[in-house]
């Protein structure tokens, strides 16, 4: 098997720079389309042959060095007890949203084997699929990202509701908070005891917050989920989107990866980081629209930013647009391979 990316994410010697996207598999590849074509997306997510075979998809047509499961953030949020369904002009709908402490109460820690199956089911067919590939991601979304969609019943331009519960009645959102943790915690655990090599948390919305926000409603969840999670023995990323501002306080929260976004350089964060991790990204998914050359050199000036880390895996500085040729895609991680190569 390729091991290229598990020992990136160690910080260990490797013959070039390991890749993979976020979202790779997804809109942009024709072969997702087809399976989508047929099935609605709750229903994709929870087929695990069907869920497989989308994870697998961008393995062999990209090269990457990494597969990562085909699912849904809130696929556990729904398994706390909330009603999830999608439009595909709203996106993620939840009713009911979580505003008071009855509907806190409401929620249920599952019991995550019995509750989502279907995630253990899709990891042990891509396990075997895999055995002489890429490792398998697992992956889930972090406590202050879950709870925005539980406040907010969806996405949201300005978080009001969230931030009014953070700033009105702190001791709920705390408590909200701890419930969510303790679910994700287990729920990637169970992924690790099903054969995930790796995990990531998803901030999508981590960087709504200031900084001195993140450190008291954000920050306290995320090292309590990666301190549990290290007891498993498999590298631990985390990813908070638009993390600028929020270096300070990701650099102690134990994760052996820092996924950094686009919108910082990426010696910067790495100063701001330090030694003791190694960092994943930072590539504009818009760059992917550039033409080949220039895709080429923005890859090379990432790589050499890089180098100054103490392991890192090439990936976009978030997920890869729907909209995206998958030529260009390729052409990105030919360059990876290509420019790093010892």
């Amino acid at each position: 098997m390729n091991d290229t990316f598990l020992k990136a994410c160690r910080g260990e010697d490797v013959p070039y720079t390991p890749v993979w996207l976020m979202r790779q598999a997804g809109r942009y590849l024709p072969e997702y389309q087809a399976v989508r074509a047929e099935v609605d997306f709750l229903t994709l997510c929870k087929t695990p042959e069907l869920a497989a075979k989308v994870t697998l998809q961008p393995v062999d047509k990209l090269n990457v060095d990494a597969a990562i499961l085909f699912s849904d953030i809130l696929i556990p949020v729904e398994a706390m007890g909330m009603h999830l369904s999608f439009s595909d002009k709203r996106g993620p709908i939840l009713s009911e949203p979580i505003r008071n402490k009855s509907g806190v109460d409401r929620l249920l820690i599952p019991d995550t084997e019995d509750a989502m199956p279907f995630v253990i089911e899709t990891i042990k067919i891509l396990r075997k699929e895999l055995e002489k590939k890429v490792p398998l991601i697992g992956f889930a979304g972090a406590p202050f990202t879950l709870a925005t969609y539980m406040i907010e019943g969806g996405s949201s331009k300005n978080f009001l509701h969230t931030k009014k519960m953070m700033f009105q009645n702190p001791g709920l959102f705390h408590s909200l908070m701890d419930k969510i943790t303790t679910t994700v915690t287990l729920y990637l655990g169970t992924q690790i005891k099903a054969g995930a090599q790796a995990v990531q948390l998803f901030d999508t919305w981590a960087g709504v917050l200031t900084p001195e926000d993140y450190k008291e409603f954000e920050f306290p969840y995320i090292k309590r989920a990666v301190a549990e999670l290290k007891k498993e023995g498999v590298p631990i990323i985390y990813f908070a989107n638009e993390c600028a501002g929020l270096l300070k306080e990701i650099k102690k929260t134990g994760a052996d990866v820092i996924g950094v976004d686009w919108r910082i350089d990426l010696r910067e964060a790495i100063k701001r980081l330090g030694k003791k991790v190694a960092v994943q990204g930072n590539l504009d998914p818009c760059a992917l629209f550039l033409p080949k050359e220039k895709i080429g050199e923005r890859v090379e000036d990432i790589l050499w930013k890089g180098e100054f880390a103490k392991g890192h895996i090439f990936n976009l500085g978030h997920g890869i647009l729907p909209e995206t040729p998958v030529e260009n895609a390729i052409t990105m991680v030919e360059a990876v391979h290509k420019y790093s190569r010892t």
